[in-house]
């Protein structure tokens, strides 16, 4: 069984935020230990911020890889340039690349199907340049992906959700790729995007 950390303990909100925090908080436990504790548990007391200092090295790893705003933008621009057909093929190679065994499928409600791990995903991605999307997409690709007793469905897109279409969403367990996680898949696989920072 994979442990798998709460979306909401601190370590799980510190990994999202900036690298910083985490070694602020490390600075801060060592003075607290120093200045509350007797000088010979001061020591013991300040490797209470080793944990810290890991999780702060792991989001400064993360922060490091993850494209500017600018290669962002470059990203999703010269990926927007694109007819579907030629996206579908060069969200299939990212995906590839993150580790899925990749089907392109014709019509209906779904355009990619996944496989890890014995696991099952399917992507719709159709409608990705949508700039507003309803609750009726993402309510078809959850009735085909339960038809196809898939594991997951995961809907693209960089428009806005309307209301319902996020409850929509929620309540069947679709999980939806924005501009800041599709900018992630793609970098570097979109040839005219720009590599500098």
């Amino acid at each position: 069984m994979r442990f798998k950390m709460a979306h909401n303990s601190l370590f799980a909100i510190l990994l999202r935020s900036a690298w910083w925090w985490s070694l602020l908080i490390a600075c801060l436990l060592v003075a607290v230990a120093h200045a509350l504790l007797p000088r010979d548990y001061a020591i013991v007391g300040s490797l209470s911020a080793v944990p810290f200092l890991g999780i702060g090295a792991v989001a400064a790893w993360r922060q490091w890889r993850r494209p500017s705003e600018r290669q962002v933008q470059a990203t999703l621009d010269a990926a927007g340039a694109l007819p579907f057909k030629d996206f579908a093929r060069l969200l299939a190679d990212a995906l590839r690349r993150d580790g899925h065994e990749v089907t392109l499928l014709n019509g209906g409600a779904a355009d990619l199907r996944l496989e890890k791990n014995t696991r099952v995903v399917l992507v719709s991605a159709r409608r990705w340049k949508a700039v507003t999307v309803g609750a009726e997409p993402l309510r078809e690709l959850a009735a085909a992906a339960r038809a196809a007793q898939a594991d997951a469905a995961w809907y693209v897109g960089l428009g806005d959700l309307t209301d319902n279409a996020r409850s929509q969403a929620a309540g069947d367990g679709t999980r939806l790729i924005g501009r800041d996680e599709l900018a992630r898949l793609l970098h570097g696989l979109v040839p005219s995007a720009g590599q500098g920072r």
